[in-house]
């Protein structure tokens, strides 16, 4: 029996050990949707619409929601999930997620060319936390904010050294001082 998982994604910061979690699992394609704000978790029974990212920070630190619909008791709502969950997987471009290094360019520094500072995924792996936890904590902290769905530096981010970066490969990221704390 196939099994086809879609994972779709409108922001992300994976740690290596689930990227190397994810390749591992053929049958998983992973999307990228810009400004994708829902969370849909769908089979061929039931279908899960929430406001829970899968985050244990959300977990611990949120008041979350969500409804769960059953094929099997009202079809057409079930339905209409579905056929939206399509309509994303088809706005969405497909990706392979990969540990592959990037070379630096004139216009794209790697973090090891920028003394003293770290990537926000190396800040968490510093501290020993999922990088989506540490984002939230940037957040909830007030050196980030998240306006429709994409985080922005704030003032206070930029007092304590933060500074936004953008990646032709991989998009926008933040850079922390090394020994930041928060």
């Amino acid at each position: 029996m196939k099994i086809d998982v879609r994972i779709i994604y409108g922001k992300s910061e994976l740690q290596p050990e689930e990227i190397s979690w994810l390749n591992e699992l053929s049958y998983i394609r992973t999307s990228f949707c810009k400004n994708l704000h829902a969370k849909c978790y769908l089979n061929e029974e039931v279908c899960i619409v929430t406001s829970l990212n899968l985050y244990e920070f959300s977990q611990v630190n949120n008041n979350e929601m969500g409804v769960l619909i059953r094929r099997s008791e009202d079809a057409e709502l079930y339905k209409d999930a579905y056929e939206e969950a399509q309509r994303i997987i088809r706005i969405s471009e497909e990706v392979r997620i990969s540990l592959e290094r990037v070379a630096a360019g004139a216009d794209d520094k790697s973090d090891d060319d920028l003394p003293g500072k770290l990537t926000s995924s190396k800040v968490a792996q510093k501290i020993g936390v999922k990088t989506a936890d540490f984002i939230e904590s940037l957040i909830a902290a007030g050196y980030l904010e998240c306006k429709d769905g994409r985080n922005y530096l704030t003032q206070q981010g930029k007092d304590a050294g933060g500074e936004f970066r953008m990646s032709p490969k991989f998009g926008p990221y933040f850079l922390w001082p090394e020994n930041f704390k928060i």
